[in-house]
């Protein structure tokens, strides 16, 4: 809370989503000749980490 009584989210883009745009762009803009595949690997990176998180976390669970 702030001194106002308000409350505020946090967050931002982080680093994989930073690292996908700069992809994006250089892809749009011709600089790199990546496949789509290869410009979308954050992505796929990210969201596998996530849900290797959560499995994680449900082994964890189900075990106590």
């Amino acid at each position: 809370m702030n001194n106002k009584g308000e409350t505020s989210a946090g967050g931002g883009i982080g680093f994989f989503g930073l690292l996908q745009v700069c992809f994006i762009v250089l892809k749009v803009m011709g600089i790199i000749n990546w496949s789509w595949i290869k410009v979308f690997l954050p992505t796929f990176i990210g969201s596998g980490l996530t849900v290797l998180l959560l499995i994680v976390c449900v082994i964890i669970a189900l075990k106590s």
